[in-house]
């Protein structure tokens, strides 16, 4: 028997799982396609509801894999998707959004972020943002890649304080948003969602993840997202295309880290003593 996934809860009151999908490459080969769309139904089996994508991912083929996996389940999804700095004008945000709309063959997307700071004043994405918002095309928006500096404008942007979640890359060798950037999140009650929480696998050959791994009869991967699970208001989006990773993934909830744990997690990636700039994929 499964502990329930843990969930956070949005500005707007909505609960979403503290464990999702990611779809970064997905898409990028026909020959796979299959088997990801099965991975990706294989997690909203196992709870995990939330679908990460971007219309940056394949050109839209990461959208259209998505849209295959929820067809007769968009009920059960939560699915996120991203506007490019590029297109991220008044029009261009609302055009990227039809666009993606039509790859994922829904009529809403429930969170709907910007992928990255660009030229366009944040207040004009903001006002595209928050047109699409009220049209019902998205539930709610937030950034993604986004410092304090950045955070701290774009909440003194019109409508700037409506922003639900900003993900950024964050894990276990990657701690440095711990020293500001989450703290001050937290406190506003903006969600952090973690991209690459496994390092992109880097984080699976360290000795000191692999001895305490051990130690709980899990994987490296396991600890590595239960440690996440640990931070109120952090969403992790690890992804994969194996169905035996999912299950891994799903069981690392079940996982609880003792003080003893953290403390020596804290040893082996320890946590920031000054600001870092925010590092990005």
């Amino acid at each position: 028997m499964h502990d329930p996934i843990p969930t956070t809860t949005l500005p707007d009151g909505r609960s979403i799982p503290v464990l999702g999908q990611g779809t970064w490459r997905m898409g990028d080969s026909a020959a796979r396609k299959a088997d990801e769309v099965k991975s990706l139904q294989l997690g909203l089996d196992l709870g995990l509801t939330l679908i990460d994508t971007a219309e940056m991912y394949g050109n839209g083929a990461s959208e259209r894999v998505v849209g295959e996996a929820v067809r007769g389940r968009r009920d059960e999804a939560f699915i996120v998707s991203k506007v490019l700095p590029s297109n991220a004008s008044r029009i261009g945000t609302e055009a990227a959004c039809a666009r993606s709309l039509k790859h994922l063959g829904v009529d809403h997307i429930d969170l709907y972020l910007l992928h990255w700071r660009g030229g366009y004043p944040l207040a004009e994405t903001v006002a595209a943002f928050e047109a699409l918002k009220k049209s019902g095309k998205i539930g709610a928006w937030g950034v993604s890649n986004f410092d304090v500096d950045d955070m701290e404008e774009l909440l003194d942007v019109p409508d700037g304080k409506n922003v639900a979640v900003n993900q950024v890359l964050y894990n276990l060798s990657r701690r440095g948003i711990e020293y500001d950037l989450l703290p001050w999140c937290q406190s506003q009650g903006i969600a952090i969602m973690a991209y690459s929480p496994l390092d992109e696998g880097r984080l699976l050959r360290h000795p000191d993840l692999i001895h305490i791994a051990k130690a709980h009869q899990a994987t490296p991967s396991q600890i590595a997202l239960a440690f996440l699970k640990t931070r109120p208001g952090v969403i992790s989006i690890p992804k994969t295309g194996s169905a035996d990773r999912l299950r891994e993934n799903r069981d690392a909830m079940d996982i609880h880290l003792t003080a003893e744990d953290l403390a020596a997690l804290d040893h082996a990636f320890p946590p920031p003593k000054r600001k870092r700039s925010l590092e990005m994929i």
